[in-house]
């Protein structure tokens, strides 16, 4: 398994948990992301983008990391960019950090990139330390939940058969049409939660605590 942790610009939140998720990770970041190594202990070995938004100051203080520049009129974020990139390194699993509280359109686009690497067998979590979204195509198990953490399921399409444990209001084969707000904001009841659906594509957000 090689883990790759990416930097991206939006909000970050230091928590112990995504500290853990971090941990010994490598790491690429994708323009002002790299701000958020100082805070994280990481390392960038690889600074990608079009560099409209990191700023002189961090210009200077990231001297160091290689870089590839891209024109700012390109097909991709640097986001999915510095994505390509560990892929083409061997990431099998990621941790998009930085991933909530940027640009709307930035963050969603980016939110169905972890559906679609999801499809591709690449485990994936988009995190801004006290939120992170999570893909559900078959079966997810989130075996260290402290009590009280919420968690939505936001349906991409009609969910067959969704079954939801370890939270305060269960559910069991349930059918959720897309665009249904009946599995936002349940709670986990501590330790181990599980979702798991016999068809259909969905996130499950959680904002651990």
């Amino acid at each position: 398994m090689s883990r790759f942790t990416i930097l991206l610009g939006g909000d970050v939140q230091v928590t112990e948990r995504l500290r853990k998720q971090v941990q010994g990770t490598r790491v690429i970041a994708a323009d002002s992301g790299i701000a958020h190594a100082t805070g994280l202990g990481l390392a960038p070995e690889l600074w990608v983008g079009d560099f409209d938004s990191a700023g002189s100051d961090l210009e200077r203080a990231f001297a160091h990391v290689p870089r590839h520049v891209f024109p700012a009129a390109k097909d991709a974020t640097d986001g999915e960019i510095a994505i390509a990139e560990a892929l083409k390194l061997g990431a099998t699993d990621l941790v998009l950090v930085g991933g909530f509280g940027g640009q709307f359109d930035h963050v969603l686009a980016h939110a169905f990139l972890v559906v679609e690497l999801a499809r591709r067998g690449i485990n994936t979590v988009l995190t801004s330390g006290n939120e992170e979204a999570h893909a559900l195509l078959q079966l997810l198990l989130f075996t260290d939940m402290v009590a009280g953490t919420r968690m939505s399921i936001i349906p991409l399409s009609h969910l067959k058969g969704l079954t939801i444990t370890g939270v305060r209001w269960p559910l069991s084969e349930r059918d959720v049409p897309r665009g249904s707000t009946l599995t936002l904001s349940n709670e986990c009841v501590g330790g181990r939660a599980a979702v798991g659906v016999a068809a259909g594509e969905a996130l499950v957000v959680l904002y651990p605590s």
